[in-house]
């Protein structure tokens, strides 16, 4: 019979869906096991064949686990609000929702013909207005909690109410804004409800303030730094500038140190967890208060050098500091408002990794030094950041390379205060094995005593206190766009009130277009029917807002894409009958608890995985879930890698430099890659010689004499005088093998005028034979990039369980990896052997014969099983394939007939590869699924060796093999050789002079 992998497949895959055989149960008597996906963004693209990598190896583990005996968990959904929906919107007036709704449909399709085991039966879709009522629900419960530092734990706004109304703000110790004054509990009881409000405002864990912002003016929206790579948005590469803006925050920050404390109970890698460890940043030193001379001003630093105080010689402000305008000289201002126009445009990451260049602007004003009262000037520079620490430093010099690099920059004193330290050439960075000089009170001592007596010295003058200092900064929670979770909040008096909880959802309203408005609000301020009736507790028009009628504004935010992404794990643990009663009923949230793998890409250490655990230990703190942690363990898959085809483009409209007259090429001109190699390949000075004499004729059929000796001396052909471009040629037939493939001239220019209508004029200068060569680089696999490989083309070509094990096979999981399609031959071939060892149960011939298991069909089983346990329970999936291919080999060579054998074959195959597993397991007569069949046990005495294949030898030469005893004497088995017919007829009827036995090894007899 033949191994008709298509209708298998879809065999299979019908039959799951129709049993739901991967439907999980929350009331079992089985140990409970929650295997999880990141889950996906549905693009329009669609999967190209690196997206299921994580997919099939948590599926390798969840059928794994139900095997092991587990009631599983094992959903999926879509995480379905974003950007790229929205973009398209704009460009073609679609709402986001049908577009979404159409990307879904192909996701699904394309994962289930995978063959993944998920429940469906619990998908969320976080764009689902069901869904994010719930997500309106925790933003809520956020707005009416603050964080306790005494209790260290979140709380009912109401429990600070009181303790404000007993004994006011002095004793409150709390996560809380800087800018708030103390006040007593008579007059918090004598404010306004509005300035009760807007001083509640500054405790909450969700709250409104202006803050500096990642503005993409192109995409209309505020970005997360993790969406901004490069100083240009991850999404479209689109400039981001900084800017002020009056936005909803998260109060991270108050988590701070819990975040790192619980990094020690999960089990994820050290590396992701390093990631985390530096975002959240804790730095232990002091607070430290200087007074700006001639000003009623103060700008306070945070140092973990306090032992370097007599050190500082000039301050540092960030660019946006709110201090910057105010002390600014008149002097000044040009150059300093300058500066801060060009900072702007550049990000927070982008000024973070730019270590090379030096830039400041000084202000004209001065500090005063707590101790010494000497006058230091204030700079501002690109390298400090207003959004991390306090948005100033103390400058030392002498003990901090950037410092010094700054101060030689601009001629700024570098006092030394290090005691035989030379610091000529640059800074002494080194807290050991060094004292302190020139610093007064702290001259002669070392690192510890010197800052212990320093922070105890600016205590005393009031001037600074010792403190732990984190870099995570509160996460910015609004989006000026359209498609996102809409905010519950509407404004009374400016001051934002929760929609009461029993009216979600708030639904988004229709829009006549996605754009922000002409005014600059975003896109809900489009909307015709977005205000809020207090006394019908619904949506009106935004027409009728007035305030003595009680209609309020609504908020024209909405909340970013990590909002629907940090609670869904709970989501899924919540069956779909039950979800109108909350996010997760308390019998689901016991039952499942949290997520026992978690499998997705380590980009979203600092985004998704840090928030949901923040919001995590939120809701455990108000008692909605049992758990503060999301996942307990965590593997980051590595990446599939695509080929990409790179054309050389050279660089248009040179200038020369000397008439500033533009001498460069009037239309687009490619060159073939080994013509480029060639002349780089050549010193410089033999460049101009090697293209007159070889390719001027080339040249010149296409430009005319001037334009040849232009490019000649400006651009000598090389890379570096030219743009790489990705093609959109994968799919030409090439001819060679290697990173120069070669297409042919008619076949590239027809490819690029079809794909790049600006290229419809373009020239290229080919090889002597007319072809056209590319350079070919492994690179991330990207619609983007032309080099992404569809699993449909695949799964019809091969079948899913072959590209299951296919992409296993490529490598560890957390490596990344090429991929190569034409390797997937070597594992389709193994499915076909792998058939062929049962077609004698499909032809009749053995269906009701019994056939016992051999000691060699045994062995073989066994250490299959042993193997391929460890793997899984390693993550170790690309062995154990090759571990299946030796098995599937040897059982072939043993001509191996057992179902004892062939059975519990089926069922190590069937995670990895579970269709043929499932056809094969129905061939050999079982009416279930093999999903059901308990996973088999090892068994040590099949692999102990009872005997020993003897290599018997005459006089050094091997004539035979003799299977014996190991425990058999050395004088019987000598004795049994001797006696052995093959023996007699080497000896001829001498009698052997000697005969060698090593037990356990050879046998050797010298006649």
């Amino acid at each position: 019979m033949k191994y008709n992998f298509n209708d298998i497949e879809k065999k299979w895959q019908d039959y799951w869906a129709k049993n739901e055989t991967f439907k999980a149960s929350n009331n079992s008597d089985k140990p409970k096991y929650y295997v999880l996906d990141m889950f996906p963004y549905p693009s329009g693209a669609g999967l190209h064949v690196g997206h299921p990598l994580g997919y099939i190896a948590s599926d390798i583990y969840a059928r794994y686990k139900r095997h092991k005996g587990f009631n599983v968990l094992h959903p999926q959904g879509y995480d379905s609000f974003g950007l790229p929906a929205e973009q398209y919107a704009i460009q073609t007036g679609q709402h986001p929702a049908v577009t979404t709704e159409a990307n879904i449909a192909t996701y699904r399709r394309q994962l289930d013909q995978i063959g993944f085991s998920f429940d469906w039966s619990r998908e969320v879709r976080t764009s689902n207005p069901e869904y994010y009522k719930w997500t309106q629900w925790i933003f809520i419960q956020l707005f009416e909690s603050w964080y306790n530092y005494d209790s260290n734990k979140a709380e009912h706004i109401d429990t600070l109410i009181k303790m404000f109304e007993a004994e006011g703000n002095a004793n409150v110790n709390a996560a809380c804004d800087d800018d708030i004054n103390p006040f007593t509990a008579e007059e918090w009881n004598a404010f306004s409800e509005t300035e009760k409000q807007d001083i509640l405002l500054k405790y909450r864990l969700t709250y409104l303030a202006e803050t500096e912002v990642n503005w993409c003016p192109a995409l209309g929206t505020v970005l997360a730094n993790d969406e901004i790579v490069n100083g240009v948005s991850e999404r479209g590469g689109h400039p981001v500038i900084r800017k002020k803006m009056t936005q909803w925050s998260m109060r991270i920050s108050a988590y701070a140190e819990r975040l790192l404390q619980g990094l020690d109970t999960i089990d994820w890698t050290d590396a992701l967890k390093d990631i985390q460890k530096n975002w959240i940043g804790k730095s232990v030193g002091a607070s430290v208060t200087f007074n700006v001379k001639d000003y009623d001003a103060t700008i306070e630093v945070f140092t973990t050098r306090p032992d370097t105080i007599f050190g500082v010689s000039f301050m540092t402000l960030a660019p946006e500091h709110e201090l910057v305008s105010q002390i600014t000289t008149d002097e000044q201002k040009a150059e300093v408002e300058a500066y801060i126009e060009a900072t702007a445009k550049r990000s927070e990451r982008d000024r973070m990794a730019d270590v090379k260049t030096i830039s400041g602007v000084f202000t004209g004003a001065y500090a005063e030094h707590p101790f010494t009262k000497e006058p230091i000037p204030i700079w501002i520079g690109d390298y400090v950041l207003a959004s991390y620490g306090t948005g100033a430093v103390m400058a030392v010099p002498c003990g901090d390379q950037r410092d010094y690099d700054f101060a030689k920059h601009f001629n700024i004193p570098i006092p030394n205060i290090f005691e035989g330290v030379d610091i000529s050439e640059e800074a002494f960075a080194s807290k050991d094995n060094v004292k302190i000089a020139n610093s007064d009170f702290l001259d002669g001592m070392n690192y510890k005593k010197a800052t212990k007596r320093a922070i105890f010295e600016l205590e005393q003058i009031g001037q600074g206190e010792g403190k732990t200092n984190y870099r995570l900064r509160d996460a910015v929670f609004s989006r000026q766009r359209y498609w996102g979770e809409p905010f519950p909040v509407y404004y009374k008096d400016g001051m934002p009130q929760m929609i009461d909880e029993k009216h979600l959802p708030l639904t988004l309203p229709e829009v006549e277009k996605y754009l922000p408005t002409e005014e600059g609000e975003p896109p809900l301020g489009r909307a015709d029917v977005w205000a809020w009736d207090t006394n019908t507790n619904s949506v009106c028009h935004s027409e009728l807002v007035s305030e003595s009628k009680g209609i309020y504004p609504l908020e024209l935010n909405t909340m970013p894409g990590w909002a629907g992404s940090s609670w869904y794990f709970f989501r899924y643990m919540e069956e779909q009958a039950n979800r109108d009663e909350a996010f997760a009923t308390e019998d689901a949230l016991k039952y499942w608890e949290n997520v026992d793998l978690y499998i997705g890409g380590s980009e979203h250490a600092t985004g998704h995985l840090l928030y949901s655990r923040f919001w995590v230990k939120f809701l455990h703190d108000r008692g909605f879930v049992g758990v503060d942690e999301p996942f307990k363990k965590l593997i980051n898959q590595g990446m599939i890698l695509g080929t990409s085809a790179f054309v050389y483009q050279f660089v248009k409209d040179k200038i020369n430099v000397s008439t500033s007259e533009n001498v460069g090429f009037k239309r687009d001109i490619f060159i073939s890659y080994d013509l480029i190699e060639k002349i780089e390949s050549l010193p410089l000075e033999e460049r101009i010689g090697y293209i007159e004499m070889n390719l001027k004729t080339k040249f010149l059929s296409i430009m005319s004499e001037q334009e040849f000796e232009n490019c000649i001396e400006l651009i000598r052909f090389s890379k570096r005088d030219t743009r790489a471009l990705h093609a959109n040629i994968s799919h030409l037939k090439t001819i060679g093998e290697g990173s120069n493939i070669k297409y042919t001239n008619e076949l590239i220019i027809e490819e690029f005028r079809n794909w790049r209508p600006e290229f419809k004029h373009a020239q290229f200068i080919t090889e002597e034979d007319g072809t056209f060569k590319v350079q070919r680089e492994v690179e991330k696999m990207s619609k983007s990039k032309y080099n992404v490989v569809n699993p449909d083309e695949i799964c019809e070509q091969y079948g899913a369980d072959s590209l299951r094990l296919y992409e296993m096979f490529l490598g560890p999981l957390e490596q990344y990896k090429p991929w190569n399609t034409a390797g997937i031959t070597g594992v389709h071939g193994f499915l076909k052997k792998l058939w062929k060892l049962y077609v004698p149960f499909m032809d009749g011939s053995l269906s009701e014969v019994e056939v016992a298991p051999t000691k060699d069909n045994l062995k073989t089983l066994h250490k299959t099983i042993k193997k391929v346990e460890e793997d899984i329970e390693n993550f170790s999936f690309n062995t154990s394939v090759s571990t299946f291919m030796i098995a599937v080999n040897e059982l072939t060579a043993q001509k191996c007939t057992s179902k004892e054998i062939l059975e519990p074959l089926l069922v190590l195959v069937s995670p990895y590869a579970p269709h043929i597993a499932e056809e094969l397991w129905e061939q050999l007569g079982h009416t279930e699924s093999i999903s059901t069949a308990p996973f088999p046990k090892f068994e040590e005495k099949h692999l102990v060796e009872s005997s020993k294949n003897y290599p018997i030898s005459f006089n050094g030469k091997m004539r035979f093999t003799l299977e014996l005893p190991l425990d058999m004497s050395k004088d019987e088995i000598e004795k049994t050789v001797l006696a052995h017919e093959k023996t007699q007829e080497q000896l001829q009827g001498r009698t052997p002079k000697k005969v060698i036995v090593v037990p356990g090894k050879i046998v050797n007899i010298v006649g």
